[in-house]
């Protein structure tokens, strides 16, 4: 990512007119996503709010998890397998299973999760021209584009992104400190 390009909607070189702007919004919500978790404990990490609620480290591997599964699906063509699901299903449904498997981790390991999923997504992308985008399926039964799925991975993000500072506000009035 170019820092000085971030806080700008536009072409991205590499990719068709309107898929390179697609990337950079994915871009900026990348780069507050990073801010937001840098520095972060493995405590701050598995901070749980209360027995209902998820962690940051869920959170991170969960938006890793949402983009991974729309890899299949849009790339692959197919569905989850059951190998999928074993690596993935814990962050993709969070909830009880994501509290019992999903900690102990350091920053880096939700860090390096995100960034290789990242790079496939871009990587795949560079291949797809804008007509790509305005293709139709159905998503969750309802018609959709691929335009929409990307753009919801990237609106999912900043959602959880907003459950992050939360957190990590709440995290921090516990007590449990930054690096």
């Amino acid at each position: 990512m170019e820092d000085q390009n971030l806080f700008k909607i536009m072409d991205v070189p590499g990719f068709d007119h309107q898929i390179g702007r697609l990337v950079s919004m994915m871009n900026y919500a990348r780069f507050t996503t990073l801010n937001t978790v840098k520095g972060l404990t493995i405590e701050q990490l598995d901070y749980l709010q209360d027995e209902n609620s998820n962690t940051i480290g869920s959170l991170l591997i969960h938006m890793a998890a949402v983009e991974f599964g729309f890899q299949i699906e849009l790339f692959d063509k197919r569905k989850p397998n059951e190998e999928d699901n074993k690596e993935w299903g814990a962050a993709y449904g969070l909830g009880d299973r994501g509290r019992k498997e999903i900690k102990g981790h350091p920053l880096e390991f939700y860090l390096e999760k995100l960034n290789k999923v990242r790079e496939r997504t871009l990587r795949e992308l560079k291949g797809f021209s804008d007509e790509w985008l305005y293709e139709e399926r159905l998503w969750d039964g309802l018609p959709s584009n691929n335009y929409f799925i990307w753009f919801h991975v990237f609106e999912d993000e900043i959602n959880h992104r907003g459950q992050i500072r939360w957190l990590r506000r709440r995290a921090e009035q516990a007590g449990l400190q930054n690096k």
